[in-house]
């Protein structure tokens, strides 16, 4: 990987990891363009920029996350602990997919850019029923509404399909307020991250044979620039995204969505 493709890549990244349009999804077009493989062969710069992502978060919501500590360490149930319950609870669906379907969610990965155009696709409909729909409003995030956004979180480990998009979405289609979501979308997505990012740094310092047989080291350089790069834009992205939900302006990522969708659909035949 080159300081050029490592750049361009962290910016997607850091971009694409909290606007609704799918990191996982626009990588793979970025890779497929550059000639590159499905990103295991780069497991390296694939932890760096997953967790220059999470910095990102936790800085631009660091007050959120101090507040959560604060509360928390109360030792007494008050709105704080309250909201850390809803983190844990969030993270059932994805824990479970993760501990017993994780070989078969790599798998999907590597099955082309077509489910990754139908993936977006599904994406941009997502986000077109939550600009229309219309539900009643509550005051705050429930239990079982983290528990439901989880199971969203957690369906979106398709490649294509966004993750803050698919969880952003199921809140607005639950009547959870706008002001509320994007930041409880954002936090409950850290531990994932993290534990992904930890799994594959187990499989980065004791490889199987296949993989090690397949891997191609990444320069120190390409692993800054990819660094600085996701972070960076994953800033902007991030505080962007969250005036964005605040708005209701989501419309437009949904018809992006469904033009990219069908691009990646349509990329293979005209790269060929």
């Amino acid at each position: 990987m080159s300081w050029f493709q490592a750049l361009i890549l962290g910016i997607i990244q850091g971009l694409t990891e909290y606007l609704p349009v799918s990191s996982s999804g626009h990588l793979a077009i970025g890779q497929a363009l550059f000639g590159m493989d499905d990103g295991s062969s780069n497991l390296a710069f694939t932890i760096v920029v997953h967790i220059a992502t999470v910095l990102s978060t936790c800085l631009i919501l660091w007050k959120k996350i101090a507040w959560l500590f604060k509360e928390l360490f109360k030792w007494q149930w008050n709105d704080g602990t309250k909201y850390v319950v809803n983190i844990l609870i969030s993270m059932i669906p994805i824990g479970i997919v993760g501990f017993f379907f994780k070989d078969k969610v790599e798998a999907i990965f590597g099955s082309g850019l077509l489910v990754v155009g139908i993936c977006l696709l599904v994406t941009a409909a997502l986000l077109t029923f939550s600009y229309f729909a219309k539900p009643r409003q509550k005051e705050e995030i429930s239990p079982l509404h983290a528990f439901i956004i989880g199971i969203a979180q957690a369906i979106a480990v398709l490649p294509g399909l966004s993750r803050s998009g698919s969880t952003i979405a199921t809140g607005l289609l639950l009547g959870d307020k706008k002001e509320k979501l994007a930041a409880f979308s954002f936090l409950m997505v850290i531990p994932p991250i993290l534990g992904e990012a930890l799994l594959d740094a187990k499989d980065l310092f004791a490889p199987s044979a296949e993989a090690a047989a397949t891997a191609a080291p990444t320069s120190t350089l390409a692993l800054v620039i990819g660094f600085v790069a996701a972070f960076v834009t994953g800033c902007f992205a991030c505080k962007w995204m969250i005036n964005l939900v605040k708005k209701g302006k989501l419309i437009w990522f949904a018809v992006y969505c469904a033009a990219i969708g069908v691009l990646a659909i349509a990329l293979p035949y005209i790269i060929k």
